[in-house]
């Protein structure tokens, strides 16, 4: 993956190092927007950037909660605008979690020990890729890196 994100950084620096500071910071507004949507979108289906299911939630007890109750699947608001942010400038487009829940993504995102609770138990939690490129995303930003240097023209 990290291959292949050279190779579009390259490809994109190319075409947007002719671009003034405002354009470029306009493109990389119209790119963070996108990749905020697709990685919100991603994160709704429970899937990790190649594709495949995220760990499953650990089972709780019976006795815990109620009966018949419908589960929400994880990072429902972790995949909201307040949480999941965006930012642009001319050198960057950046797609990241709001200050507050960085360590909730970071624990998941990289399958680390955190405690449960504020008292609780540290469990190993498993991986769970919340932000990640899938070959979507990068053709998503070639489409809109080209959409936007051709109406400029």
């Amino acid at each position: 993956m990290e291959h292949e994100l050279q190779r579009l950084e390259a490809w994109a620096g190319a075409l947007i190092g002719r671009l003034a500071p405002g354009e470029r910071r306009r493109a990389a507004a119209a790119v963070a927007t996108g990749l905020r949507r697709a990685q919100a979108q991603r994160i709704a289906r429970q899937q990790n950037p190649d594709g495949s299911a995220y760990a499953p939630r650990k089972p709780r007890p019976a006795s815990r909660g109620k009966a018949g109750r419908i589960r929400r699947s994880m990072f429902v608001r972790l995949r909201t605008a307040t949480w999941l942010r965006q930012r642009a400038t001319p050198e960057a487009a950046v797609v990241e979690f709001a200050a507050r829940v960085q360590r909730i993504a970071r624990v998941h995102q990289e399958g680390l020990v955190d405690a449960v609770g504020p008292h609780g138990p540290r469990v190993r939690y498993p991986r769970r890729v919340l932000l990640g490129f899938t070959r979507e995303d990068e053709a998503m930003i070639r489409d809109l890196l080209l959409r936007h240097i051709i109406d400029r023209e």
